[in-house]
This record gives C-alpha cells, sequence and structure tokens, in this order.
C-alpha cells in the first residue's frame, strides 16, 4: 500500500503485477469516478476498469442543464471529462476498453476481477458501476439497419442527418432531450410514443411542442424498420385504430428504456426482476465487501446527481469496511 500526500496529489500510478488493489471499481460512469475520487484522495489503491471509453451515457449526452454548478448547463463529454481528470488527480488508475467477464471472492476475501484481456486483477473490495445501455425495441429491420440508420446516441449521430427527415422513438426525458441536438441539424423530427402522453420534464416538453420542425404522434406502436441499405421508413400501428402508417424518414433515434451491465454478477450479488442489483441504503449489496452505485442498481433514477450521490454513498462505506480490515495509508 501507498503513502498518498493529500496537499499534493501524486497522479495515476501502476501497482507491480500481482499487487492487490484496495479498491475495484468497474465502470467509470459518473457513480463509479465519483466513488474513485473520494477512495483515491482517501488514499486507499484504487482501479477503475471501464469496457468504453470513460464517461458512461452522461458523456454522450447532447446538453446537461439539471446537474448543480452549470447555469448555462454543460456538454456531457465535458462534465465526464472533468470527472476522470479529478479521478486522476488522486492517483487513481483507470484502465479503459476493458471489459469485465468474471468475478471471483476467494476464501481469504480477495476478489479476482477477470477481463476480456485473460487478466485478472486482485481487490479487497469491489464497487459495481456499469451502468445501462439503451434498451432495445425487438421490431424487425432494428438489428438490420443499426449504425445504418437506427441509432440509440442523437448526440453521436445527429449531425450525419442535417437537413433530413427523422423518428424519435420514446417521448421521456431521454427521448426528448437527446432530441435537441436533432432539431438543430435534421430538416423534421417526428416523436412517436406508446402512451397517449408525455412523461418528460415540462420544460422539455414545452421545447418541442414549440418547435417548428417537430411532430409528435402518441399511442403510436412502432412495428418495423424499413429500407434499403440504409433506413427509409418506420411502420407505426395506431393503439386505438389499429391503422398501420409507414412514417417516410433517415433515421430511427430509440429511446425507451435502459437494460443493465450486469450480465457477469447474476451469480455474485443479488438482482431484482429487471437485472438491477439490489442494495441497501448503504450501497452493500448481498455479498460482503461488493456494493453498487448508478444507474445499476435497483430503484435508481437515472440522474447524474443521483449517481453522484451513490457513488459518494459507496466510497463512504467502502471506507469503513477497508478499516475494519486494513491499516489506513495515512
Amino acid at each position: 500500500m501507498f503513502k498518498l500526500n493529500l496537499k499534493e496529489p501524486t497522479g495515476a500510478r501502476t501497482l507491480e503485477r500481482g499487487s492487490v488493489y484496495d479498491v475495484i471499481v468497474i465502470g467509470a460512469g459518473s457513480a463509479g469516478l465519483t466513488a474513485a475520487i473520494y477512495t483515491g484522495r482517501d488514499g486507499w489503491d484504487t482501479l477503475i476498469l471501464e469496457k468504453e471509453a470513460p464517461g458512461g451515457l452522461a458523456a454522450s449526452t447532447h446538453l446537461i442543464e439539471n446537474y448543480p454548478g452549470f447555469p448555462e448547463g454543460v456538454e456531457g463529454s465535458e462534465l465526464m471529462d472533468k470527472f476522470e481528470k479529478q479521478a486522476r488527480r488522486f492517483g487513481v488508475d483507470l484502465v479503459d476498453f476493458e471489459r469485465v467477464e468474471k468475478v471471483v471472492k476467494r476464501e481469504d476475501g480477495i476478489f479476482e476481477v477477470y477481463t476480456g484481456e485473460e487478466r485478472a486483477y486482485q481487490g479487497r473490495s469491489l464497487l459495481l458501476a456499469m451502468g445501462s445501455e439503451p434498451r432495445q425495441l425487438g421490431i424487425p429491420g432494428e438489428d438490420e439497419f443499426r449504425n445504418r440508420g437506427v441509432s440509440y446516441c442523437a448526440t453521436c449521430d445527429g449531425p450525419l442527418y442535417k437537413g433530413e427527415d427523422v423518428v424519435v422513438i420514446g417521448c421521456g426525458n431521454s427521448g426528448l432531450q437527446e432530441a435537441q441536438v436533432l432539431l438543430e441539424y435534421a430538416g423534421s423530427v417526428t416523436f412517436v410514443e406508446y402512451l397517449d402522453h408525455s412523461i418528460a420534464e415540462h420544460v422539455l416538453q414545452d421545447r418541442v411542442k414549440n418547435h417548428a420542425q417537430s411532430t409528435c404522434l402518441f399511442s403510436k406502436v412502432p412495428e418495423e424498420v424499413k429500407g434499403n441499405g440504409n433506413v427509409r421508413s418506420l411502420t407505426v400501428r395506431d393503439r386505438q385504430t389499429g391503422e398501420i402508417t409507414d412514417i417516410e424518414t433517415s433515421a430511427v433515434f430509440i429511446y425507451v428504456g435502459y437494460t443493465p451491465f450486469t450480465d457477469f454478477v447474476g451469480d455474485l450479488v443479488d438482482l431484482d426482476e429487471q437485472g438491477y442489483i439490489i442494495t441497501d441504503d448503504e450501497m452493500r449489496t448481498s455479498l460482503e465487501g461488493v456494493f453498487a452505485a448508478g444507474d445499476v442498481r435497483a430503484d435508481n433514477l437515472a440522474q447524474i446527481a443521483v449517481a453522484v450521490g451513490d457513488g459518494t454513498r459507496a466510497a463512504l462505506s467502502i471506507r469503513e469496511y477497508l478499516q475494519e480490515r486494513v491499516k489506513h495509508p495515512g
């Protein structure tokens, strides 16, 4: 274990092969990075493993307006970049583009975390903060035209459809929030919603309703994405009349909820019926030494500020857990 000078943060450093980290965080989103800031600043050897680039879903959000401290809003990528830099400032190691495939708890209480790179990292405690991914509709054409007009990220792909007609499926917060970037580029945006109303925040609803380039279709069920090489139309069915309509479009952006990244922890900790991790108020899971935070937790609110709170609470619980078992480096 190393001695951290809190007045002069050390920056990232790598432990020798075979060394045991005090904390291993799986997931470099809002919750995971926040927890790592706390544990790193506390002086605990901390490693973050991230299957993609750091930042999670928040990094792909065009404009975040409800995170405190940014009166004019902030780009998701900019905000998460600050999170990452702050964690690294306190000596946190971060390995990106390395997917975790298995976790084993040894009899001595040490966790072994195996990745797709056939590496095993060792840790005294474990924080599960993998987040979630956009849920698929499961309709014909969705997989066929993925990345050829079917997208789950307006911030990523919206600029590709400048001046063209596009469709957004889902009128919740995610759909309307991400649609703000589409309204900057597209010729028109048609919103398709299963319910007969939007459940999004009123400020988002007002922006969409008052925009000249938007149209909202409620009580519609997406049936099929059609095209010829690329997306050309979306078939929808009216829930009340059964009428079938083809909406001509160059792209279909889908926002119908999320699925947690918990495929490798089902035998490790308790999950709810939807696959989210069950924790207590201290972010403790059913297995001692394993904690969870953010959008991967059951009953989460899918908000960055909430994920940050989860990460903070988890870090404090991890501190308590480690202090009972390991001499603090300070």
